[in-house]
């Protein structure tokens, strides 16, 4: 997700995604620990969407 998709959000809708990501990043960190994740570098993708998602809420308080 782009910075400037984001910062068309509300801050809600902001919230809602925070929480799909951390959600997807429970279950890509439980598959990995099972040994059943097949895309790695999805982790990393996921955790820099949450710190632009993050950063971006900052900025609109």
């Amino acid at each position: 997700m782009y910075s400037n998709e984001i910062r068309e959000l509300t801050k809600i809708e902001i919230e809602q995604k925070l929480m799909e990501y951390y959600q997807e990043l429970f279950n890509l960190r439980f598959q990995m620990v099972a040994g059943q994740l097949k895309d790695y570098n999805r982790i990393r993708i996921v955790k820099r969407d949450v710190a632009r998602l993050k950063t971006i809420a900052q900025e609109k308080v």
